[in-house]
């Protein structure tokens, strides 16, 4: 049986309902993006240095305990895939949330010109990542923005099975609501699965019209074992 193209998969996701997911929850796990032996290679390719562009040792930083590396340009075959056949799903989406809370910010329909965006303002530095955590390993709550022009939504591939490869190690996703207590949503996707979440903020409609809330995401401390995740944000760096 013939293994289906990364795009074939992409084209075949129901985006309407991942439409409605990211509007009701700001985020969405779409099931078995990647294949086993694709999540494989991907963790096999973490010794390539040849491949990255920039190696961050966690704990150096304060941002937990483990260590990632960025990418650099052109990026491998299947990653450039995904970051360009995604994106155009993505922006009438992200362009409906800066309608509806008055930004006047619009995305443009291919990812090639945002990247030229990005590059009109000094942000030429491809920021897509590969993570890597042992036992311990936690990474703190955060935002990936980079510079001034960022993309409000960003995805996660899991390259690693929760139970099997490693304990502990959640997905955290916090909401900050306008007066009220923060919210924590804690999510553990399986190997192969991709999981769309807001970079920054999201709209929420309440009585009055629509309002803001904020996000960060971070990963829970690991028990045993390791995991690898594939980080694809849209927008580059400054540096």
């Amino acid at each position: 049986m013939k293994i289906k193209t990364i795009t074939e998969r992409l084209n075949e996701v129901n985006w309407d309902e991942t439409g409605n997911q990211l509007h009701d929850h700001g985020y969405t796990t779409i099931e078995n993006v990647l294949t086993k032996e694709e999540c494989e290679q991907l963790i096999q390719a973490y010794q390539a240095d040849h491949t990255y562009r920039k190696t961050i040792t966690m704990e150096r930083y304060r941002f937990g305990l483990g260590e990632y590396k960025y990418f650099q340009y052109p990026l491998p075959d299947l990653i450039a895939e995904i970051r360009a056949n995604v994106y155009p799903f993505l922006a009438p989406i992200a362009n409906q949330w800066m309608q509806v809370l008055h930004i006047e910010t619009t995305f443009p329909p291919t990812h090639e010109e945002l990247k030229q965006i990005c590059q009109d303002n000094g942000q030429t530095k491809p920021t897509v990542l590969i993570l890597k955590y042992g036992k311990g390993g936690f990474n703190t709550l955060h935002q990936d923005l980079y510079g001034e022009i960022y993309f409000p939504m960003q995805l996660v591939l899991f390259l690693n099975e929760p139970e099997e490869d490693y304990t502990g190690g959640e997905f955290v996703l916090t909401e900050q609501i306008p007066r009220a207590q923060s919210k924590a949503n804690v999510l553990r996707p399986k190997r192969g699965d991709m999981l769309i979440f807001s970079t920054n903020f999201r709209p929420v409609k309440g009585t009055k019209g629509y309002y803001r809330v904020n996000m960060k995401h971070g990963v829970s401390p690991l028990h045993e074992g390791q995991r690898h995740t594939l980080g694809i944000i849209f927008h580059d760096a400054l540096s």
